[in-house]
């Protein structure tokens, strides 16, 4: 469920409207006094002479609001400020069941309209879901948002649209469960999200796997008794800047039980609906671009299956031969994202990508470490690389923490029957899992990214919601869009 944004050159008599003033404000400036009455303008003036941020004037048949942009040191730190404004924002508008608002700028801030648009659609998502009763079903009550005049551009409210349409793409993948998203139902929404924005999706079915010796899906899959996936997702407009694709790697495990190192519940096994969330930012990233119709030429691979202890499944002990040719020692079947990665990474190499990124709840160590405010990234793609993705990352409030991949890690990974086992030391787990998967992504430059922490919450967080929070997305569209020299 979206929220409309558009343009309007001016916003109608007796609407609701928020006026964005500058930081520091403290009287009402003549330009946003509009039709306000003597007493109103002095209520206003006398709230910002007290330093309120938010205020709300309610006239009955209309409201207006006065958001007063943060005084922060950078500039990233404003743009969030007005996202979480937007967001406490939505839930005044909620509670006297607008309907529609018109947004005018006011301040120094070119963008200041769009942030806080961004931060009240973001909050406005809600998971459809499956409920019967009409009542829990009922729409929100406020539909549409306008950027009025110079606020923004029609065009720029059209690329905002499109990214956020990538983000509920992804959360909605990912707040689906399993009965409703296995690895085949994953796939096939991948492919009709492709048609519906413009990129092309080759499904390879079980058999194709076989013949690719995918040992890693393979083995995963195993205790399912439904088939595994693996999409390739591929957007290629004419004009491309790059010659060489930029490849997105996603993990797709529909339903991680852990395996035969079966997960204790709750608060472990109970959320992991989630563990495609990585293969779900891939898709989204790939809506928001073809939908936007950026000229850049990227491939997503996205490997598919849940992870079951029945039938034939796979056991700790058991030695892997992997796409490439390596072989893995299995010391826990719940470390089996990584061998699904593993298998797309190689297989990456047949694109003679640019640069190649991939996105997995991977590990609990990365929790640990950074909690739901951030992601582990590290990689091979040199620090310029990891630079312009990390300031990508505080543009959109998508943060990421580089960790080492030194050598004395590969230690963590050494098996005695096999090339390497899936399961590093107790400490420092989330980087033994990126030196295991650095093994595979040789040939071209690359960047680790386990978004185990924010990719879902348990408890809402201002707009990121509760449930998948789409992260990842607006991540890579910013760094490919924006950020990339």
């Amino acid at each position: 469920m979206s929220l409309a944004l558009a343009h309007a050159a001016t916003a109608p008599a007796q609407s609701t409207q928020v006026f964005i003033l500058p930081a520091g404000t403290t009287a009402l400036p003549a330009s946003a006094v509009g039709d306000l009455s003597p007493a109103a303008q002095q209520y206003v003036s006398a709230a910002l002479a007290d330093e309120q941020k938010l205020i709300h004037l309610n006239h009955y048949s209309h409201h207006h609001y006065f958001v007063v942009l943060a005084d922060k040191p950078t500039a990233a730190q404003v743009a969030e400020q007005l996202r979480r404004t937007g967001h406490t924002l939505h839930g005044q508008l909620k509670a006297e069941k607008i309907t529609e608002v018109f947004i005018e700028n006011h301040s120094a801030t070119p963008n200041a309209a769009l942030l806080l648009a961004e931060g009240l659609a973001l909050t406005a998502y809600q998971f459809e879901g499956y409920k019967t009763d009409e009542k829990s079903r009922k729409a929100p009550s406020l539909q549409e948002v306008y950027l009025v005049g110079k606020a923004a551009t029609a065009a720029e409210i059209h690329e905002l649209n499109g990214l956020l349409l990538g983000v509920i793409l992804a959360r909605d993948l990912v707040n689906a469960p399993l009965n409703k998203l296995n690895a085949v139902q994953f796939a096939e929404r991948m492919a009709e999200a492709g048609d519906q924005a413009g990129y092309t999706t080759d499904i390879l079915d079980l058999a194709k796997i076989e013949a690719l010796r995918m040992g890693g899906l393979l083995a995963v899959n195993l205790g399912s008794p439904e088939p595994p996936t693996f999409s390739i997702l591929e957007y290629k407009p004419e004009g491309a800047k790059n010659d060489q694709p930029y490849v997105l790697v996603g993990k797709g495990v529909v339903f991680d039980t852990g395996g035969l190192s079966l997960k204790p519940t709750p608060n472990s096994m109970d959320m992991m609906k989630c563990d495609m969330a990585g293969g779900a930012a891939v898709a989204g990233t790939l809506f928001a671009l073809a939908k936007n119709k950026v000229p850049l030429h990227v491939i997503g691979l996205v490997p598919a299956t849940d992870n079951r202890p029945g039938g034939l499944a796979f056991v700790p002990g058991d030695v892997l031969t992997m796409h490439s040719g390596l072989t893995v020692e299995v010391r826990n079947t719940d470390a089996e994202g990584r061998l699904l990665l593993a298998d797309a990474l190689s297989f990456a190499k047949r694109y003679n990508p640019v640069l190649v990124i991939d996105l997995a709840t991977l590990t609990g160590a990365a929790v640990r470490a950074l909690g739901t405010e951030a992601s582990a990234a590290m990689g091979t793609a040199g620090p310029a690389i990891l630079q312009q993705l990390t300031e990508a990352g505080y543009a959109v409030h998508e943060r990421l923490v580089e960790f080492p991949l030194w050598d004395e890690y590969a230690e963590h990974i050494k098996s005695d029957i096999a090339d390497l086992n899936n399961l590093g030391k107790g400490e420092a787990g989330h980087i033994s899992a990126g030196k295991f998967l650095e093994r595979f992504a040789e040939g071209y430059p690359w960047i680790h990214l386990d978004i185990a922490g924010p990719a879902y919450l348990t408890a809402a967080e201002s707009y990121r919601g509760k449930g998948g929070t789409g992260m990842g997305v607006r991540l890579l569209y910013e760094f490919l869009t924006k950020h990339l020299a």
